[in-house]
């Protein structure tokens, strides 16, 4: 058992990696009392240090006459209230008409499940099997306002992490309206960390920042509607920057909308964090017996550093929120045939491409935008899923039966949330566009955004993709959305009688359901996620989508910041990753070959070029590097991944590896953007998830102990200093060199 219910309702929740303690305050509510390490059977002694916790703070306002010197501001709590004695920022408000409730949640009883099916109908962490996972669910009922409140809490075997959900149900007789309800909260003691986000733009997402935590409140968010380039809902608080040492407390939402994740610290430098749909521009109408559920959030933990989170989260994606299926069929060595045509091809320039491909080893075959409606540029066409017949003069279904009598598995590319103007779609249906009814609206790329909080329009846009899938025999999807929503306004939740407040979750339940049609039908449909590159990365895509196009940008020095800050919260075998044409067509950076492999030899692999116009000595290094990835693509796309040198975005060296269950075999790459004059002195690098009783031999060459490796280093590639052309491993710039280890008896 993982839950032990402790007299005075005090819950243990334990595995063999953590304990997370709560219990029921002297009010009723619940009190938070630990997050962290495991920590075997509890005497009643350890309980009643952790209950003292009378108060001893001065001159605040006390809960209630009858709870003497009791009081919130200072205790820590599960699912905080703010305004009865509390005056930090709550996860729950509700309001009936104008007047806000200061809620009172109170214990009424508990139950523990020991399954948790996966369901494609809202995406959240499942488990296989009765000894996985068990789920906590406390009922609490705040009797004035007649509300009911179901927290859930799940722990699951040998993971570092706790779910979380809430449920509040309406009992009374009056609607009421949400103005707030988060997924997750955790109380800390201190402010010792460092606040750790992904942030950035359009071409460079997920970059690492840090700053510290002070009195006030620092967060990240998004309101276009999807998770976005800008933030990503992952933060973590970090106390120490070391990357194997130190505590780490990680949060997460699966979810894909608009989000907060938020800290506060108090004047007593307590820490408060937030996480779930952001409150802007949200409002729930809970009518009478109706409830809302949130989405979960994700809270982890590591006593290990950056590392041991990035190992925590990485494990737990990939078992309980990815299928898991998934972790053991292959990914398909993918050309797409964007960057090598872009809107310009037809069918014999395609199967021209795809024979290339063929013959390079690559495995399936994309076809990226443009294949539909008459979509020769990037204005025209959205919502008109139906086959370019000037492209394609025989039809799609004939042109897959060549790509398949190849060999080869086929892709396509659909943006099915988006409409353009020039569509009978778009004419017919006026009222499926989000767009308020002022004769002002945006417009962004010539499209605009379908109403997926209408079902009628989710159920249209799967009647024109079903066929294609069927006559296809697709294997894969790209999926892409290229527009984020400006004047949200749904003329169906108009119709409905329903708050405009509510569109944002309900646009994304109907993404939702959009995968839960594609996927009940065609369940071994791959599909890539994409959003104008990286912006919707997060879990409750990869519940749908095991892989993620991580960003428009395929430079790979780019790319070295955006995977560092990506696999901090979501699993290398997330990352889609493209070789693309230099100069590339991002940042005009030119790189050689071998770093751009090199680069993306770490996750799924992919080629993103015009593989017909390559010289034989790139064809001879493509088909080398395809060779040696399939070789070893298990362990390169699944292994368990660490970085080795500093995380810093900034930083002129990128070293990471991967390596397998028992540490016999690892491959580790190391990156430099720049040279560096006179660099011949030799430098090395510690490798600590090496098994220090194990002799590794390094590319089949030198046989070096692990203790040596963990402890002093691995040797970097010799430099060029000036005067050793003949002996330097790294030469110039934008340097990459492939370590491979092998464990010898």
């Amino acid at each position: 058992m993982m839950i032990d219910v402790i007299s005075n309702h005090v819950f243990h929740l334990h595995n063999e990696k953590i304990s997370y303690l709560f219990y029921v305050m002297q009010n009723g509510q619940l009190g938070h009392l630990y997050f962290g390490q495991k920590m075997d059977k509890l005497s009643d002694d350890d309980i009643s240090y952790f209950l003292e916790q009378n108060s001893k703070s001065a001159g605040t306002v006390k809960y209630s006459p009858q709870t003497g010197n009791f009081n919130l501001s200072d205790r820590s709590q599960e699912y905080p209230v703010y305004g009865s004695s509390d005056f930090k920022e709550g996860a729950i408000d509700i309001y009936r008409e104008d007047e806000p409730w200061y809620l009172d949640f109170k214990y009424d009883h508990h139950t523990v499940q020991t399954d948790k099916t996966r369901n494609l109908a809202q995406p959240a962490t499942y488990a296989v099997g009765e000894n996985e996972s068990e789920t906590l669910t406390v009922s609490l009922i705040d009797e004035a306002h007649q509300l009911q409140l179901d927290e859930k809490f799940s722990i699951f075997h040998d993971q570092s992490v706790i779910a979380r959900s809430q449920k509040v149900t309406n009992l009374g007789q009056d609607a009421v309206q949400i103005h707030r309800m988060m997924s997750g909260a955790l109380d800390l003691p201190n402010a010792d960390y460092q606040f750790v986000s992904l942030d950035g733009a359009w071409l460079k997402e997920r970059h690492i920042h840090s700053r510290p935590l002070e009195q006030g409140t620092v967060s990240v968010a998004s309101l276009k509607g999807a998770s976005g380039h800008q933030h990503n809902p992952f933060i973590a608080l970090v106390n120490g920057n070391n990357l194997n040492h130190g505590e780490v407390y990680g949060a997460n939402l699966i979810y894909s909308g608009n989000f907060l994740s938020q800290v506060e610290v108090d004047e007593w430098r307590r820490s408060r964090l937030l996480i779930g749909i952001n409150p802007e521009y949200f409002d729930w109408l809970l009518k009478p017996r109706d409830e809302f559920e949130t989405p979960e959030s994700i809270l982890s933990f590591s006593a290990n550093g950056l590392n041991g989170l990035i190992a925590a989260n990485q494990d737990f994606t990939v078992k309980h929120v990815i299928d898991r299926k998934w972790r053991e069929q292959d990914r398909p060595i993918i050309l797409n045939n964007w960057e090598a045509t872009y809107f310009d091809f037809d069918e014999q320039k395609l199967l021209s491409l795809a024979t290339t491909a063929k013959e390079l080893g690559m495995e399936c075959f994309v076809v990226d935008d443009g294949w539909f409606g008459k979509r020769n540029n990037d204005r025209t066409s959205l919502g008109n899923w139906q086959v370019n017949r000037e492209k394609f003069p025989n039809g799609i279904g004939s042109f897959a039966t060549k790509i398949h009598d190849m060999g080869l598995e086929l892709g396509i590319w659909f943006e099915p949330e988006m409409v353009s103007p020039d569509t009978d779609l778009f004419r017919d249906h006026p009222d499926w566009v989000v767009r308020h009814p002022y004769e002002r609206t945006s417009i962004g790329r010539g499209q605009y955004v379908l109403d997926f909080a209408n079902p009628a329009v989710v159920r249209a846009i799967y009647a024109q993709m079903k066929p294609t899938i069927e006559e296809t025999h697709l294997d894969y999807i790209k999926w892409d959305m290229n527009r984020n929503i400006t004047e949200a306004y749904s003329q169906y939740l108009r119709t409905e009688k329903r708050p405009q407040t509510e569109f944002f979750h309900r646009y994304i339940m109907g993404i939702y359901d959009l995968y839960r049609m594609i996927l009940t039908d065609f369940p071994n449909l791959l599909i890539e996620g994409c959003a104008g590159g990286g912006g919707r990365y997060d879990l409750g895509i990869l519940f749908y989508s095991p892989q993620i196009w991580p960003s428009d940008d395929s430079d790979a020095v780019e790319r070295l910041s955006i995977l560092s800050g990506t696999t901090l919260a979501y699993p290398l075998s997330s990352f889609s990753n493209h070789v693309s044409a230099v100069p590339n067509d991002q940042v005009k950076r030119i790189t050689p070959l071998q770093m751009r492999q090199n680069v993306c030899d770490f996750g799924p692999l992919g080629y993103e070029l015009d593989i017909t116009q390559i010289s034989e000595e790139e064809r001879r290094a493509i088909m080398q590097n395809i060779s040696f990835y399939k070789k070893n693509r298990q362990l390169l796309v699944n292994g368990h991944f660490q970085q080795l040198m500093s995380v810093d975005p900034q930083t002129n060296t990128v070293a990471w590896g991967v390596y397998n269950n028992d540490r016999s075999e690892a491959f580790i790459g190391f990156y430099r953007k720049l040279a560096r004059p006179n660099a011949g002195v030799l430098h090395y690098f510690k490798v600590p998830f090496l098994d220090a009783q194990l002799k590794y031999q390094i590319n089949a060459e030198e046989t070096v102990s692990g203790e040596i490796l963990k402890n002093f280093g691995l040797r970097e590639p010799y430099q060029f200093n000036g005067a050793n052309e003949d002996t330097a491993q790294a030469v110039g710039d934008f340097q990459s060199f492939i370590y491979h280890l092998v464990a010898i008896k």
